[in-house]
Parts: C-alpha cells; structure tokens; sequence
C-alpha cells in the first residue's frame, strides 16, 4: 500500500488540472529560485561596492584618477555611473542649450544625478514584482489544487455506502500534497523579497549620501563636511534627491 500511494501514483491518478496546477507550480518555484540565487549573488558585488567604491573616488588625486578608480571598485556600476553623470553634467553645462540652458549648475547637477538615482532604484527593483506575486498567488495556486483534490475525493465517495479506502486516499493525498506545493513555492519568494527590499533601502540611503556629496563637489570643490555625511547616511530609506523628482 505505501509503495502505491507515491508521488508517482499520484502523478498518474491525477487529471489535466492537477497536471496543469503542479506544473505551474514548478514553473514558479524553478523562476524563483533562479532569481533569488541571482540577486542575492548580485547584492553582494553591491554591498562590497558600497563599501570600497565611494572611499576609492575621494581618496584619489584628482577627478580622472577619481573616476577610474571608482570604476575598478564597483562592478555593479551604481556609484561609478553616478559619479560619471555628475561629471558629464558638470563639463555640459556652458554648452547647454534650450529650456535646460536657464538652470543653475546646482539645478543641472541635480537633475542628473536624481535621473541616476531612480536608474539604480530601477535596477535595484528587477525582478522584486515578480518574487511578490509569487509569494501572494502560490498559496491560492496550491488550494486551488486542493479543492480540485477533494472534488475528486467526494466523486469517488458518490453511489457508495461505506467509505473505502483505496477510494479517497489517492484524491485526499493530492490535495495535501498541492497545499503543501503551494506553501513551498511561496514562503522563500516571501522570505527572500523582504530581504531584498530591506537590502534595497540601505543601498539607496548610501547611494544619496554619495549623490549629496558629489553635489557639493561639483558644485563648491570641497566634500561635505564629515557631520553631514553621517546625517545622511541616517536618512530615511526613501532618498532625497528621489524626493524631489515626486
């Protein structure tokens, strides 16, 4: 008896529904976990450069020792093409023309550095939607299986006047087993996008502090002083320079 109450058995008793649901199943947990191993292995190139890469632009001599250093501590490119849009909209600004040609170069720096701001945020965000649907529709996925898997536990039951059973043990099997598909699939998509969007929030805190003080530099010659490098990286998550594009 347990040797027939397998997976297999299981696999084979079961109709194109059940087929259907398993797969999807599969499908969304194979998808997850792809992106999950990604990201993560991703968030630790961004947390070492969070670490090296701002330090490796201001310890350099001058601004083109400072941008290819910058460029050889971070690989993500989070910081180094921040610092580079900061650059480029700085030597651009006397050429400017158009509606962008009557902005200070305060205004022009932080056009351009909130435009890379909400780039990163954007990169930082891939595939963070697709970890909360499928931590929200997996569960309702399974017990759909479930309900379908009792259906077929009540049909076997129908016409009968004892219950056998060889008759509602394949049908009840399957239901439990899709609960539980269901709540595989969904609690490490759940897990790993809480994760990731706490990572998240600490990346663009540091990421506007850096945007802040190559503002000043830029604009003034001189870093913030050190007291508001601290301020800013107790900022809230939402960034500032984000803030002001809402």
């Amino acid at each position: 008896m347990q040797t027939q109450l397998g997976l297999v058995h299981f696999w084979q008793q079961g109709d194109l529904v059940t087929h259907a649901t398993a797969i999807l199943l599969l499908l969304l947990s194979v998808g997850s976990w792809a992106l999950i191993v990604g990201r993560f292995a991703r968030q630790l190139r961004i947390n070492l450069a969070c670490d090296r890469a701002p330090e490796a632009f201001w310890q350099a001599r001058n601004l083109h020792d400072a941008l290819a250093a910058i460029d050889a501590a971070d690989r993500t490119g989070l910081f180094a093409d921040m610092a580079r849009a900061g650059a480029h909209a700085r030597d651009s600004y006397d050429s400017e023309s158009g509606l962008g040609a009557g902005v200070s170069l305060s205004d022009a720096l932080t056009r351009s550095l909130r435009n890379r701001m909400l780039a990163a945020q954007a990169s930082l965000e891939t595939g963070l939607t697709f970890l909360a649907s499928v931590g929200s529709t997996a569960p309702f996925i399974g017990l759909f299986g479930t309900v379908w898997g009792i259906y077929h536990a009540l049909i076997a039951l129908s016409g009968s006047t004892s219950v056998v059973l060889d008759k509602v043990a394949g049908p009840v099997g399957e239901a439990l087993i899709m609960t539980a598909a269901g709540l595989f699939v969904a609690i490490p998509a759940v897990l790993a996008y809480n994760a990731l969007t706490r990572a998240n929030r600490l990346v663009m805190a540091q990421l506007d502090g850096f945007a802040h003080d190559l503002h000043a530099y830029f604009t003034t010659g001189a870093r913030r002083p050190a007291s508001a490098d601290s301020s800013a990286q107790a900022a809230a998550a939402t960034p500032t320079l984000a803030r002001q594009g809402a």
